[in-house]
């Protein structure tokens, strides 16, 4: 367990071994045996959940919560709860609204689901050990999903003013969520927009990039370090991803470690994955610790941090 091993890796440095970080969300309320919708809602139980899983799993770092549904819920839009996995989005407040005529508020540390948050955090802080606390923030444009729906990938083709008046509104968002992880004690903070990878390279580049900037710069400013996660086959934003301006990138294990490790090389900054968890963690089709031998081999030791795609 090494808090600047991992920060040393975020930030592309060559380090002694690959960190390594589970990215266990409510696989920490499976640990402790707690339903997913009663774990997220309990301060306690996710400090219970997080300070067992990464003694368990003697991992360097570890998310706070992997939810990304927390600002869009403390925004008010509608969401379902399950047992077994974080909440689903099922109602979409800009669908058919404006922002004006949807009255919607950036929401701060005592709104919604995030004073639970907060307090988590808080006693989770007091027993922290010699590891990272990671606070994942919904990123602009899965959050823009949340709130318009599936028509946000329509309006950034054909309706470029709304979906930038959206993305932008999204953008403030995350970097009041990015201040929330800050005053939390989270070391590192990732912008976490799986979604992203289902647009083009300039798509990203007039939408994403620009939304992503005013959360960076919370999070540099405060001397901390920064990701964006990624998932599916995001081959085509790549480049887009290594140059949004964060110390480092994360991805599933749709991509090829080779090709994202050179990438990575190349612009100088960190990367995570890429073991499998469809195949491998989740239905064991392939071999986890053949996986995990495959993926610490193509990662190397420079800026590369293992963890599940």
């Amino acid at each position: 367990m090494g808090k600047q091993l991992l920060i040393d890796a975020y930030h592309g440095k060559k380090t002694e071994k690959a960190p390594w970080v589970p990215y266990a969300g409510v696989h920490c309320a499976y640990l402790i045996e707690e339903k997913a919708d009663v774990y997220l809602q309990d301060a306690d139980l996710i400090a219970k959940g997080v300070l067992y899983t990464v003694e368990r799993y003697k991992a360097d770092g570890i998310p706070l919560l992997f939810d990304l549904n927390v600002e869009a819920m403390s925004m008010g839009c509608e969401a379902k709860w399950y047992p077994d996995n974080p909440p689903a989005i099922v109602g979409h407040p800009l669908a058919d609204k404006t922002l004006a005529e949807a009255n919607l508020k950036i929401p701060t540390a005592k709104d919604g689901r995030w004073p639970v948050v907060v307090e988590a955090a808080k006693k989770i802080k007091e027993k922290q050990g010699d590891w990272c606390l990671m606070g994942l923030l919904t990123g602009p444009l899965t959050l823009a999903s949340h709130l318009r729906g599936v028509k946000i990938f329509t309006d950034v083709i054909k309706n470029k003013p709304l979906a930038k008046e959206i993305m932008n509104f999204c953008g403030e968002v995350c970097a009041e969520s990015a201040r929330i992880y800050r005053d939390c004690g989270c070391e590192i903070i990732a912008i976490v927009d799986p979604v992203a990878s289902q647009i083009k390279a300039e798509t990203f580049r007039e939408f994403v990039t620009p939304a992503c900037q005013e959360a960076i710069k919370v999070i540099h400013e405060a001397g901390l370090t920064s990701s964006f996660f990624i998932c599916g086959d995001a081959t085509k934003v790549m480049e887009e991803v290594c140059t949004v301006g964060t110390h480092g990138f994360a991805i599933d294990e749709q991509l090829n470690m080779n090709f994202v490790r050179d990438l990575a090389i190349k612009h100088g900054v960190g990367f995570g994955g890429n073991l499998k968890l469809t195949l491998s963690l989740s239905l064991g089709l392939v071999d986890p610790w053949g996986d995990a031998i495959v993926s610490l081999a193509a990662g190397g030791t420079t800026g590369f941090t293992f963890a599940p795609g």
